[in-house]
């Protein structure tokens, strides 16, 4: 049975945005993250890694949520569900993505950065979104003046976010937890400093206020 989306921040406040370049760094990033306590994992398609690297993860390591991030078309949601990917992410929002992702029973998180947007969501039943890139079209701000008129949504704001802003969105009523590309830096994967991934991540459960 799919997951539930909202199920995703029951796992921590923080689900980090991943972008792998060396196939051979998924299976220890991914347990370098489980060992700090988390579980979800969104592989970001920005490199020819991302695919063959969720597909790993999915087979070997099955107590990970691994997911698809930088979904844009149908396609990309066919090819992340068959590597095995739990849910998809998406930095916009059309109906053509949601629709796919209904048809392959793939929980989608939505991104919007608008009220439009918010409103086409919400039309094909999507109520909890990624406000992205949250930094950049207003964050904090802008999701406070969403919550009166969009009572029903709930946020997970991604882009921009660092431990230091963290805990300021997460205070937020309707913000259920944030996305954050801190949890692996490019130089630790380079490095293979799992040791460092591991301790990021045991971290990122102290941001909840």
């Amino acid at each position: 049975m799919a997951l539930n989306t909202l199920e995703l921040a029951s796992h921590g406040p923080v689900i980090p945005v991943i972008v792998i370049d060396r196939i051979e760094d998924a299976l220890p990033m991914a347990e370098a993250l489980l060992a700090g306590g988390v579980k979800v994992l969104e592989v970001t398609l920005r490199t020819a890694a991302a695919l063959p690297a969720i597909e790993l993860i999915a087979k070997h390591l099955p107590e990970a949520l691994v997911g698809v991030g930088t979904v844009l078309n149908a396609q990309d949601a066919q090819r992340a569900s068959a590597a095995g990917a739990r849910f998809a992410v998406s930095p916009g929002y059309t109906s053509e993505v949601g629709q796919a992702c209904r048809a392959l029973d793939l929980p989608l998180l939505p991104g919007v950065a608008t009220s439009a947007e918010i409103m086409a969501a919400l039309a094909d039943g999507y109520t909890f979104l990624k406000l992205f890139p949250a930094e950049a079209v207003g964050g904090v701000n802008l999701l406070k003046a969403w919550v009166s008129p969009f009572a029903q949504v709930s946020f997970c704001p991604t882009g921009g976010i660092t431990p230091v802003s963290a805990p300021n969105y997460l205070a937020l009523p309707n913000v259920r937890c944030v996305g954050g590309s801190w949890l692996t830096p490019a130089d630790a994967l380079r490095d293979k400093a799992w040791s460092r991934i591991t301790e990021l991540a045991r971290q990122s459960h102290g941001l909840r206020a």
